[in-house]
């Protein structure tokens, strides 16, 4: 996973903010899969 999508999540799932968490792993699945 890259640096700055990692740092991206920490930061959300401290805020617990669903839909950053939902929007960042979707951001992560059609990266990995392009």
């Amino acid at each position: 996973m890259p640096q700055w999508l990692c740092q991206q999540l920490m930061k959300a799932y401290l805020r617990k903010d669903r839909r950053q968490i939902r929007l960042l792993n979707e951001c992560w699945f059609f990266y990995r899969n392009s």
